[in-house]
């Protein structure tokens, strides 16, 4: 191993470690390493800063100003607000509120997505006086699968997309993920071992526990 990786292995090894600590903030802390990794001289100067100009960053970027706006105009909390209906049957509400959180961060940051429905989905639990633990997992797993959907909908697809596109000339299109996206979210749907939020684990967690 020469002395220039020992040393990137280094710092990637503690830019985890404060990453795991979290005394720090994550921006800090990764902005703080290319700055360490720059001095040492392990980054080029060159090419030290082009990641902040790189097309996927600037997607990224625009998809959070999106998502920022959504929840600043109210819409989705409208909407949320007006779909739940604390009378209906617990695996009712939990597949309505997940097919909401899946379409939303299919087309915005899952993470704001998971953020706009957490309030709904709390004050429901309140209405209902059921613990909010029983339908706040399902909502997270529904976001994160809405994001597998398009290429706006996780950080990661739009990533891809671009490597693809200095490889081979084309990046990935809007619905190129669809496929897979939804083939996992039928999976969590239909098979009984990946289906985290059945009705008989639902049932099983109202009566204090869980099936594993």
């Amino acid at each position: 191993m020469t002395t220039e990786q020992t040393i990137l292995f280094t710092l990637f090894g503690l830019v985890f470690a404060m990453l795991l600590w979290g005394k720090f903030r994550y921006d800090l802390v990764a902005f703080s390493a290319l700055l360490i990794g720059l001095i040492l001289g392990v980054v080029p100067e060159d090419q030290a800063f082009s990641g902040f100009g790189h097309p996927a960053t600037v997607i990224v970027a625009l998809v959070l100003v999106v998502s920022r706006g959504l929840t600043n105009s109210g819409a989705v909390d409208l909407i949320a607000r007006r779909v739940v209906d604390t009378g209906r049957s617990i695996g009712a509400h939990i597949s309505v509120m997940s097919g909401i959180g899946a379409i939303l961060s299919a087309f915005m940051n899952n993470v704001a997505a998971l953020a706009l429905l957490m309030p709904v989905e709390l004050q429901a639990s309140r209405r209902a006086s059921r613990s909010p633990g029983i339908t706040l997992m399902p909502l997270a797993f529904a976001t994160i699968l809405g994001g597998l959907v398009t290429l706006i909908g996780t950080p990661p697809n739009i990533i891809i997309a671009q490597i693809r596109a200095d490889a081979l000339g084309e990046a990935y299109s809007m619905f190129d993920f669809a496929p897979v996206g939804l083939a996992w979210q039928r999976a969590m749907q239909e098979r009984p071992d990946l289906d985290l939020y059945s009705p008989n684990r639902v049932r099983s967690s109202i009566h204090g526990t869980y099936l594993a």
